[in-house]
């Protein structure tokens, strides 16, 4: 298998599955393909339906490879477990309904994290007996996804959540074995909490199992870290730019993921605030595939 490129809902704005600014399922996976991809994210579990043959009959209709889901929860906040494992387990049976490979794990934004979202020094941090719960409750989750459902289980680090920064990264990564957590590498949320993604695949490539593909506007990054701007205003001010229009090595990315011999999906992962009145998430998506085609990405 190749290197394919694939797109997710929340690029349509679409962050959770009851939100009503939300776009109609089909028009996304409609617009996806168009736009020139051949795989979509699942989103938000509930915002395609949870009926796997009506769900089956679109992605047919348009060509589409399912690839995977996220579980977009408060892994930190043990009072929100059971949303937590309900979110778990919906995704897991629907990407086992339609053979789709990748189940993300995602820390969702906390009211504690929010104002120093990008900003290691000021973040507050977890004390050792609520890191090893929380670590706990990420290992049970890849567990079930891994040895249950027989997905492949990434981490992804996000701005706002209590797995921003580097260091919380690697030290999950140190303490979960890799048998079951490996790494969803979004390109756009390293720069967002001030790392170097070239230089964190150059030590993790073997580990990274999926790619997000994000870019970040530097003067955008900038302004909103200097204010303590939270994250969801951060988007609305065009913080995740189009692919190749902010401080991303995407050139060098591909590059590293040719050396390593990577293989299977990376995703565009634009961030937006679909209620702006130029958004544009179908030129947007249409940009965004050009610009990868332009650098080698087929």
């Amino acid at each position: 298998m190749a290197i394919q490129i694939g797109n997710a809902p929340c690029s349509w704005g679409v962050e959770f599955a009851g939100d009503p600014r939300n776009p109609d399922w089909r028009d996304v996976l409609r617009e996806n393909a168009e736009a020139g991809y051949k795989g979509i994210e699942l989103g938000p579990v509930g915002f395609m339906p949870e009926d796997p043959p009506q769900v089956a009959e679109a992605l047919a209709e348009h060509d589409l490879t399912l690839i995977g889901g996220v579980v977009f929860r408060p892994f930190h906040d043990p009072a929100a477990w059971d949303d937590v494992l309900d979110g778990a387990v919906r995704t897991c049976q629907a990407l086992v309904a339609h053979s789709a490979q990748h189940l993300v794990l995602i820390d969702s934004i906390s009211e504690r994290r929010a104002p120093t979202a990008g900003r290691w020094d000021a973040a507050e941090k977890m004390d050792q007996a609520e890191w090893e719960a929380y670590r706990d409750r990420i290992a049970e989750v890849a567990k079930m996804g891994t040895e249950e459902y027989g997905l492949t289980v990434g981490i992804h680090a996000h701005a706002a959540g209590f797995m921003d920064f580097e260091p919380e990264l690697e030290r999950l990564l140190d303490e979960i074995d890799e048998s079951i957590l490996k790494i969803c590498f979004d390109t756009g949320h390293h720069s967002y909490a001030g790392y170097d993604p070239v230089a964190f695949m150059k030590r993790h490539l073997p580990r990274i199992s999926y790619m997000h593909f994000k870019d970040i506007d530097p003067a955008v990054k900038a302004d909103v870290i200097a204010r303590g701007t939270g994250f969801y205003d951060a988007c609305g001010q065009g913080i995740f730019c189009n692919l190749g229009n902010g401080d991303v090595d995407f050139p060098r990315v591909r590059d590293l993921l040719m050396e390593g011999r990577f293989e299977g999906w990376c995703t565009v992962e634009q961030d937006c605030d679909p209620t702006l009145p130029d958004t544009d998430p179908m030129g947007d998506a249409k940009a965004n595939r050009a610009y990868l085609r332009s650098i080698g990405f087929e």
